[in-house]
């Protein structure tokens, strides 16, 4: 049995995006971190979609090169994320990373707050961590 906790091996530096700021702004956020997507909350920080570089991609694409209206969040994110919380199982959710799910996932607090992010990163770097241990054994 392996024990480690989501808390553990989560990032609580993500990128703060918020529905009505402008997707370019949103993706400088990203780019700041390094990230390939943030959550998106609201002014309690709780969850209400999911932004990616690629969404970010395709709205900036549209203002720099064809001079489109700016777009902001809301517009764009996507509203169907899936998520975890402090206490989910990482073995459990390394097994559904396997499928096609999201590389991403925030990690939710009980009152739905956002506390961080797991990235499949993550998991490995737990897993190599137990498998380290594993073998001084």
């Amino acid at each position: 049995m392996i024990s480690a906790s989501i808390r553990e091996y989560m990032t609580t530096d993500y990128a703060t995006i918020h529905p009505d700021m402008p997707v370019a702004q949103a993706a400088a956020n990203l780019i700041k971190k390094s990230l390939l997507g943030a959550p998106v909350i609201d002014n309690n920080g709780k969850l209400v979609g999911w932004i990616s570089d690629q969404e970010c991609l395709q709205a900036t694409l549209q203002v720099v090169y064809h001079n489109t209206r700016v777009a902001i969040v809301q517009d764009v994110m996507q509203q169907d994320v899936i998520t975890v919380n402090l206490t989910s199982d990482p073995l459990q959710v390394a097994q559904q990373m396997l499928n096609a799910k999201p590389k991403n996932y925030p990690v939710l607090d009980d009152e739905g707050k956002v506390v961080g992010v797991l990235a499949r990163r993550h998991i490995l770097m737990m897993l190599d961590e137990k498998l380290k241990e594993l073998l001084q054994l």
